[in-house]
């Protein structure tokens, strides 16, 4: 793990897109764990800077102002808003939350672009785009709907079948649409600039083996990587044909746009810099971006794992070969797998899911805050379930950390006049404690530190735990009669661990912290701190507050409206039935052993082969799309698995005469099934 000792952090959250709400599973993934990771570092009394905004370019939201007939910018003003608020509503405590819409960010992202391009970093490609002649467009792949080669499926994205889930190149489709017009579009040149990625994937490499041995890396993320290296890093196209984004600050550019995913991560430097500014402090944000002395952790869903661990370390590794001001890389960037509700993925287009708005209109924030980092998806997919949530209000917060807030407070303010007590002797029930706490101190320490959020709220829970059965252990009821000073004691002991608890969950349940500072009537900012929580600070004679209810219990009838049963059930039977076929049909499916004998790409196709196949009694051509993960020659004399009694298809001018049978990896590549090569061609699957 990394010693140095560096001045300051500056964390950042993924950007979100500003096209809908933001749902449960946003939280999970790069939200929640990262704020909790902030309010320890500012218990600590660290320089910590936490920066995001909104995502406000790309097809997506050009898609929902075209379906609503309103602008982008109606769009983006929406969900910015309301986005904000959820997450201030929530807890999240952002440093600031800006905007990509704004000059401050298209500035700093056509710094970038015309820094690469006046030094000759950019490649400048010609290709082939499917252009709506009536609306006079180009149009981006989701404008383009068609049929899919690889399952037939006719509303088929010009990026991906969401029926088979194939990513695709819109060029591939099959009798492609304007979703524009609805008229069919023709392929026209046109020229767009690439930044050269692969030539930094030895530096890349390097990089993240040695942040890996510095930070220790999540293994999703360095095999996520790894697979992406493996596969070797191409050029990408950093330029659009779009009227909505920012401005290619070039002369005759007028209808292109910088490509969003190359604009949208210098969103946090360029956040950073509205944070300076309305500081009055305008150089403020370089302390943070170019200096050394700052470690940077960037927190995101793993879908994002490309772009903050290969694409924007590349940028800044590119900016850094041209200039005196050297950009910092992420130290770490801890990403998060996916939170599923209810056992099935959450999906704007079928409902399937909540809102954050609409949940924290009938619960309080911190129930979810605590549920969701106690089921984090630190290392693999987790999921929301109501009864799950239900059972760690009632039976956790309330049972175990309110019951023992509550019992302590009205016991004291029964029996010693709200008065904190002496601890004038201890007995070995006693000790025990206070050698247990400052344990507790040090283990939840360094799980924060270690970003491991999941097991720091667990052991929080534990020594709430610790404190219940302290007190059952020590039974002040009855030592209130027939020993005080030992009753005396066990309040005092009780009260002061209370504080250690709200100082160790206000980073994960911050309003309810608050709530257990008020009772113990605790305003000395210097008491809410890390340091000094573990230890009996709280003075005899103090005065505590009037003590409440920390936690109401959820009823049945609080979540029934939620659970969605009959809808469930109608989304899983369409899960179903997506997936399961009878006996009959399998049959109808002629899958045969063939070998490939030549194979080249098709032209102006990226993600297209074309396969030459003996099947023993004739020879076939099929295309595949295959292009992205094979080189021609490494599947000439392999044995496949070819669907063979397909129709034919048309594809790229191109006839295709079956179908070559893939499988699909954790991080979507497609891998073909090879068989044995002693098995003869032709054999049919049975």
């Amino acid at each position: 793990m990394n010693t140095k000792n560096f001045r300051r952090t500056l964390v950042t959250s993924a950007l979100p897109y500003a096209n809908g709400p933001i749902h449960l599973g946003h939280l999970a993934g790069a939200y929640l764990h990262a704020d909790i990771f902030v309010r320890f570092k500012r218990l600590k009394q660290e320089v910590v800077l936490f920066i995001c905004g909104s995502d406000e370019h790309g097809v997506p939201i050009t898609l929902t102002a075209e379906e609503e007939g309103v602008s982008p910018k109606v769009i983006i003003d929406r969900y910015h808003e309301m986005n904000l608020k959820a997450f201030e509503d929530f807890g999240i405590s952002f440093d600031n939350y800006s905007r990509t819409s704004l000059t401050i960010h298209h500035k700093t992202a056509q710094e970038f672009f015309l820094k690469y391009y006046q030094n000759g970093i950019l490649k400048q490609k010609k290709e082939f785009q499917f252009f709506d002649e009536k609306a006079k467009m180009f149009l981006p792949d989701r404008y383009i709907v068609g049929t899919c080669p690889h399952c037939g499926s006719n509303d088929a994205r010009g990026d991906q079948c969401e029926s088979c889930g194939s990513y695709l190149n819109s060029t591939e489709l099959i009798n492609p649409k304007s979703k524009v017009t609805g008229e069919t579009p023709v392929l026209k040149e046109t020229v767009h600039w690439y930044f050269p990625l692969g030539d930094y994937q030895t530096r890349l490499q390097k990089y993240i083996e040695e942040k890996n041995k510095q930070e220790g890396w999540k293994e999703n993320v360095l095999n996520y990587c790894k697979n992406w290296f493996d596969e070797g890093l191409q050029d990408r196209a950093i330029t659009r044909d779009l009227d909505w984004g920012v401005k290619v600050p070039l002369k005759d550019n007028e209808n292109k746009v910088l490509y969003v995913w190359f604009e949208a991560v210098l969103g946090y430097i360029s956040s950073t810099k509205e944070w300076a500014e309305k500081k009055n402090q305008p150089d403020e944000w370089k302390k943070y971006w170019l200096d050394s002395e700052t470690k940077y952790i960037a927190f995101i869903g793993k879908d994002n794992i490309v772009f903050h661990c290969i694409v924007f370390p590349a940028m800044l590794m590119a900016w850094n070969d041209l200039s005196e001001e050297k950009y910092i890389l992420p130290d770490n960037v801890p990403a998060n797998e996916f939170l599923n509700y209810e056992g099935l993925k959450f999906s704007k287009s079928r409902g399937w899911g909540i809102y954050l708005k609409d949940f924290l209109e009938h619960f309080p924030p911190d129930p979810l805050r605590y549920y969701l980092a106690s089921i984090l998806p630190e290392n693999r997919d987790a999921d929301f379930y109501w009864r799950d949530f239900q059972a760690k209000n009632n039976n956790e917060l309330a049972d175990i950390l309110g019951n023992f807030v509550n019992r302590t407070l009205t016991f004291t303010e029964k029996h010693f006049n709200s008065m904190v007590p002496e601890a004038a002797s201890l007995n070995e029930i006693d000790r025990q404690l206070l050698v247990q706490i400052p344990q507790f101190k040090v283990r939840i320490e360094q799980l924060f530190e270690k970003i491991k959020i999941k097991d720091a709220v667990n052991e929080i829970m534990n020594l709430a735990r610790l404190g219940n059965k302290y007190f059952n252990d020590s039974q002040p009821w009855k030592t209130i009669n027939e020993n005080r000073e030992s009753c005396a004691t066990t309040i005092n002991l009780s009260i002061q661990l209370i504080r250690t608890l709200a100082v160790m969950f206000s980073p994960i349940i911050p309003f309810t912290a608050e709530k257990i500072f008020s009772m113990l009537n605790i305003s000395d900012e210097s008491l809410k701190l890390w340091d000094g929580s573990a230890e009996p600070k709280i003075p005899v004679g103090h005065k505590i507050g009037k003590p409440t209810i920390l936690f109401t219990k959820i009823d049945d009838k609080l979540i029934e409206p939620f659970l969605n049963s009959q809808e469930k059930e109608e989304i899983s039977k369409m899960k179903i039935n997506r997936k399961t076929i009878t006996v009959d049909d399998f049959k109808r499916v002629e899958i045969k052993i063939a070998k490939v004998i030549g194979c080249e790409k098709v032209k102006n196709s990226k993600k297209l082969l074309k396969l030459q196949v003996d099947l023993g009694d004739e020879n076939r051509q099929v295309i595949a799309g295959l292009a992205e993960f094979y080189e021609p020659g490494e599947l000439v004399g392999k044995k496949v698995l070819l669907v063979s009694n397909l129709n034919e298809l048309k594809l790229m001018d191109e006839i295709s005469q079956g179908m070559v049978l893939t499988v699909e990896d954790e991080n979507k590549k497609l891998k073909i099934i090879t068989v044995d090569e002693s098995l003869p061609i032709g054999c049919l699957l049975k």
